[in-house]
């Protein structure tokens, strides 16, 4: 199991001058955590802009510094020593890891001209049967997974849910593995483990959150709020045929705070499966 990744991600040293953020370099970090945490194996692409440019190079757009013949057939050679590489594999990459706005690696965005527009960059674009996922996205695999444990029952469904997501490559929190299961807890624990649960949230990048019953459990609740507060993407997850309303599944305050799905099977796709992508 591997992924081609964009090479500045191990080296962002091959980037234009001046253009990579301290954000950046977070991600970067994240994108090859996420690799070492699931053997995935990195295989980094050959960078056409530093093998044209050099690596010491003032930022510019495709038009401005790329649009020539011998790029071109640079990228020619480039693209034919890759597919070698994946013919020699015997198997095609889970995806290509790219960076936006990069006028060869962009995935959602580049460069072409002084204005980013839409699309894949020059050097993406030449594998488009190959699914490619922005680092950003790629780095963003931390589920917080938030739901009522109080019952084997639902302890039970929790597993199944933990285990379905880390089966497509996401590491999850899971509070029932953390001490919360006890109803003899002492006041010390319940801080320690209210401020463990805290932690996890502000650390994670994604919030699955169970919200089945006639009401949804009041610890999930908060726990989907403050990670709504926190600015992170919260999926609900309601099999339930009970609706709150009219037009809601669930409370509005919970449904217009998060993206709704009503089977587990869902999660993988709507949470950006590396693994259904490639099938």
């Amino acid at each position: 199991m591997y992924v081609l990744i964009a090479p500045c991600i191990e080296d962002p040293a091959c980037r234009a001058r001046g253009i990579t953020t301290d954000e950046d370099l977070r991600c970067f970090g994240r994108a090859r955590e996420r690799c070492r945490r699931f053997s995935i194996e990195m295989v980094p692409l050959p960078c056409p802009e530093t093998i044209y440019l050099g690596r010491d190079r003032p930022p510019g757009s495709y038009l401005e510094r790329l649009a020539t013949d011998e790029f071109a057939a640079l990228l020619d050679r480039l693209e034919a020593e890759v597919r070698k590489i994946i013919r020699e594999r015997g198997e095609p990459p889970l995806a290509i890891v790219g960076v936006d706005s990069s006028p060869t690696c962009g995935v959602n965005a580049t460069y072409y001209s002084t204005e980013k527009q839409p699309g894949r960059g020059a050097f993406l674009a030449r594998f488009p049967e190959i699914p490619a996922v922005d680092v950003k996205e790629f780095a963003r695999y931390r589920v917080y997974l938030a739901g009522p444990l109080f019952s084997e029952a639902e302890r039970t469904y929790n597993l199944a849910i933990h285990d379905l997501l880390e089966s497509h490559l996401f590491d999850v929190y899971l509070p029932q593995e953390v001490g919360d299961t006890s109803h003899t807890r002492c006041r010390e624990e319940h801080r320690a483990i209210f401020a463990q649960h805290l932690a996890a949230l502000q650390d994670v990048d994604l919030v699955v959150a169970v919200v089945d019953g006639a009401d949804a459990d009041s610890g999930t609740s908060w726990e989907m709020g403050y990670a709504y507060a926190l600015g992170k993407r919260v999926v609900a997850l309601r099999t339930d045929f009970r609706i709150a309303g009219q037009h809601e599944l669930v409370n509005l305050m919970l449904e217009e705070s998060a993206e709704v799905v009503t089977k587990k099977e869902d999660l993988p796709r709507v949470l950006g499966s590396l693994l259904l992508a490639s099938r």
